[in-house]
């Protein structure tokens, strides 16, 4: 080994765990080819700790278990009405329908519908938003959507918007996180 490779070698940092794990057993692996390839294809994965990594989480906080199984305080569905009305009326009104910018609105109002909603504070509810817009003409248009949730605690507050050229649908879902 060189000298220039063991200087190297003396300052890396010690390294708190190294190992490997293959996809096949030690008995299963394969012999090589000459060509350098192995006849069968093996996968391996490689894995390092960081050095000090073990002291930072020594040092975090550990939260107890509160055990509550349904919230504190339910989710206000008419306030997240209101703020689906306010919100898409106030970014839709005047707007003409134009593929690139709804597409561009869906993202913008999406974000904005979520931050309103953080703000109200409700705890353990994760908020899923959905929008979607389209083109307000003779045809018709159907918006469906399926969860898996529990009745007693998840909920949802949905708006519709029509202007002269374009129809949104706007859709707030609240899922307890127990």
């Amino acid at each position: 080994m060189s000298e220039a490779a063991k200087e190297k070698g003396a300052r890396r940092p010690s390294v708190k765990k190294r190992g490997s794990v293959s996809s096949l057993g030690s008995h299963d692996i394969k012999a090589k080819e000459t060509t350098g390839k192995t006849k069968d294809s093996l996968s391996t994965v490689s894995y390092m700790d960081e050095p000090g990594h073990h002291e930072d989480n020594a040092r975090l906080v550990q939260m107890e278990n509160t055990y509550h199984m349904g919230p504190s305080k339910r989710f206000p569905v008419l306030a997240v009405t209101d703020i689906l009305k306010d919100v898409l009326s106030s970014y839709l009104q005047e707007e003409k329908y134009d593929a690139e910018l709804c597409r561009q609105m869906t993202k913008t109002i999406s974000e904005v519908l979520k931050a309103r909603v953080k703000e109200l504070m409700i705890p353990r509810y994760k908020i899923v938003v959905l929008i979607s817009i389209g083109q307000l003409g003779d045809q018709s248009m159907y918006v469906g959507s399926r969860f898996l949730w529990d009745a007693a605690s998840d909920t949802f507050a949905t708006h519709t918007f029509k202007n002269s050229s374009l129809l949104a649908v706007a859709s707030v879902y609240a899922v307890y996180f127990e």
